[in-house]
């Protein structure tokens, strides 16, 4: 069996999680071992929330449009019922950026959206 002569790898290896670990608070950012787990913990935490992200932006959005909407005594569900009932096409990010910037025209879909259909 031949000889391994293993070099800078485990060097390499440490300075990679440190470089990592970068701002870290006390020996988290400076011991390699506390500095290991924080910055696993850390990827593991911005995997999850990378995730939820798009769960709390849908939240959010779904919040000002129900707002919005009860301002013009209809509700959120009832808005996107009458919404697909008029195949008005608009996603929950635009109709809350509508709500909050410009409440008028937030106001004409509604308006548009609980049109009587005939």
């Amino acid at each position: 069996m031949t000889r391994v002569k293993r070099g800078n790898v485990a060097r390499k290896r440490r300075k990679k999680i440190l470089k990592l670990a970068k701002g870290f608070r006390g020996s988290h950012s400076t011991l390699f071992r506390t500095a290991n787990q924080q910055v696993m913990k850390a990827l593991r935490n911005a995997y999850r929330d990378r995730k939820k992200r798009k769960r709390d932006f849908r939240r959010l959005w779904i919040t000002r449009i129900n707002a919005a909407a009860r301002q013009h005594g209809v509700s959120y569900s009832q808005l996107m019922g009458l919404m697909k009932k008029a195949n008005i096409q608009i996603n929950r990010k635009m109709l809350a950026q509508l709500a909050v910037l410009d409440p008028a025209s937030f106001g004409k879909v509604v308006e548009l959206a609980s049109q009587p259909r005939g």
